[in-house]
């Protein structure tokens, strides 16, 4: 594609990464196959070479946004099949997500979308706030059916019908390996997936201590700043990225670390790009440093080798998280060990597609992201499953509220198959709970 940024425009880091993503460009559309958003609603601005189009024309000609482009952008779900699928290497999310800054700063929204916004950036990242606001929704959600705007239903009815109690493993610590220990692990606990599911992060735990890992979760870690980062946030997000360096770093230049772990794929990809959102700073050689350590519980796991074996011979269907296929081209290796396990894996057809969870995108879109779902669901139960499994909270709340196979993360199953519990939800699901 032929752009026409100026040498001053040029001078800005930013302009130059959208001019080198923008030029890749080849105009082909392969994109367009794969975008869920325009499966959906069939409208070329709401596939990745129309946003490119608006992108380039709103960045090259230095105005604010417009409502036009603003409500083409906020439809994108950043599910990044659309890189998967490009022949050219079209490096998509940073440039929506330079587009999403650039809005941010430009774009005066409506006074309800600034207010919901504004909720989310001050509530998803922080935990304890996060776990108030779930115990408020769930006192709202009789009253759901009153609300004028289906935004506030949707956050109503994400609040699930309890919560479970903080877990002491989430605090700073050191869990020693059994046995003689063959690596030393950060793990990132989170911050949505350990207010809903304490479960998957106590699962990790077990499982990697069994397979000989010493696990730290680091002082002063905390989320990984996704959300604000994908609103166009860019101060909040770098705040929040920049505790995480500090934290793993102290652990990496003490006692030494071989990898820091993420199982919440949404956050590993923002993780692992840290070094590209730093790249221009003084933590640039830190902030690569953490990226280059942060791995998926997948690829650490498929790297240890569990022997394991599954305690019942279940059909898992296994869900590919976006983020975790297309955001950081791992696909073989959940899969892979399920199946090791002894498990039966199937997938659902069109498994590039999202579930329309996509960090927020379900709040805030949430037609487009309730037709998602469906689809999604009706393709995993179509394979008529006893388990879904799948390594990302997003995707697991967004596919539990749709249909009643129980849905775990992938963890919980190969802890489960190398001596740890049976998952809770396979219990509530014998028990009919």
């Amino acid at each position: 594609m032929q752009t026409n940024f100026t040498p001053k425009q040029l001078q800005d880091p930013g302009i130059a990464r959208a001019n080198e993503i923008l030029r890749a460009c080849v105009h082909c559309g392969f994109c367009t196959a794969t975008c869920p958003s325009y499966r959906v609603l069939g409208d070329e601005l709401d596939s990745p070479r129309g946003r490119i189009y608006l992108i380039k024309d709103m960045l090259e000609n230095d105005r604010p946004a417009d409502a036009k482009t603003v409500k083409h952008l906020d439809r994108c779900l950043s599910c990044l099949a659309c890189m998967t699928t490009c022949p050219s290497g079209v490096h998509y999310m940073h440039l929506i997500d330079h587009a999403r800054e650039h809005v941010e700063k430009t774009y005066r929204r409506p006074l309800m979308d600034r207010m919901l916004r504004a909720v989310l950036a001050r509530v998803i990242p922080y935990p304890g706030r996060f776990r108030l606001a779930m115990q408020a929704a769930k006192l709202g959600r009789p009253f759901a059916r009153f609300m004028p705007d289906a935004r506030l239903r949707a956050m109503l009815a994400m609040a699930p019908p309890r919560l479970p109690p903080v877990s002491a493993n989430d605090a700073p610590q050191v869990f020693p390996a059994e046995g003689k220990r063959r690596r030393r692990i950060a793990l990132m606990t989170g911050c949505v997936q350990k207010a809903l599911n304490t479960d998957i992060n106590d699962a990790t735990i077990r499982l990697l201590t069994r397979l000989g890992c010493e696990v730290v979760v680091a002082d002063g870690q905390g989320c990984c700043g996704a959300a604000p980062h994908h609103m166009g946030r860019a101060e909040q997000a770098e705040h929040l990225a920049e505790r995480n360096i500090a934290a793993w770093m102290a652990e990496l230049e003490g006692d030494g670390l071989d990898a820091i772990v993420l199982n919440t794929s949404g956050c590993g990809t923002t993780v692992k790009d840290y070094g590209h959102m730093f790249r221009n700073g003084p933590l640039a050689s830190k902030a690569a440093a953490v990226s280059a350590l942060a791995k998926d519980v997948s690829e650490v796991l498929a790297d240890l080798r569990p022997e394991a074996s599954a305690p019942e011979p279940l059909r898992v269907a296994y869900h590919a998280a976006c983020s975790l296929q297309h955001g950081q081209q791992v696909r073989t290796a959940p899969k892979a060990l399920l199946a090791g396990a002894g498990f039966t894996v199937v997938e659902p057809a069109d498994p590039h597609l999202c579930c329309g969870s996509a960090g927020t995108y379900n709040l805030l879109q949430p037609e487009i992201a309730g037709d998602l779902k469906a689809r999604k669901v009706r393709t995993l139960e179509a394979r008529a499953p006893e388990v879904i499994a799948t390594g990302n909270i997003g995707c697991m709340i967004q596919i539990g509220s749709g249909t009643g196979v129980p849905v775990v993360h992938t963890v919980e199953l190969l802890d489960w198959a190398t001596g740890g519990p049976k998952p809770a939800a396979l219990h509530r699901e014998a028990s009919g709970v």
